[in-house]
């Protein structure tokens, strides 16, 4: 079951980066988060210590959501690229349905 609910909640990122709603790497993200233009921020677990306050302190301060979830080979994987250790989704109801995912695993 929790298998399961952890592909669902993969695939739906691998959607996202289809539908042109997904933004991934440290600057490329970061622009985005500046600019308000993300609904949800992930960042690997593995990510580093600096990328991950960096992240957390930007979407804190903008009200922007952001989960650690995953390795970085397992977001890169996920979205069909290199290892990635942060992502951001364009789309608020991608966002909101990838949180709810989220909830379930």
């Amino acid at each position: 079951m929790i298998d399961m609910n952890e592909k669902k909640l993969y695939s739906m990122i691998g959607l996202c980066m289809r539908s042109g709603n997904l933004v991934s790497g440290d600057d490329t993200t970061l622009n985005e988060v500046k600019k308000e233009r993300v609904s949800l921020v992930i960042i690997a677990e593995d990510a580093s210590k600096n990328t991950t306050k960096l992240f957390s302190d930007k979407c804190s301060f903008r009200n922007i959501a952001y989960i650690k979830l995953g390795t970085k080979d397992k977001l890169g994987l996920a979205i069909g690229k290199s290892p990635r250790a942060v992502l951001g989704i364009k789309n608020k109801n991608f966002a909101d349905q990838i949180l709810r995912l989220v909830e379930e695993v």
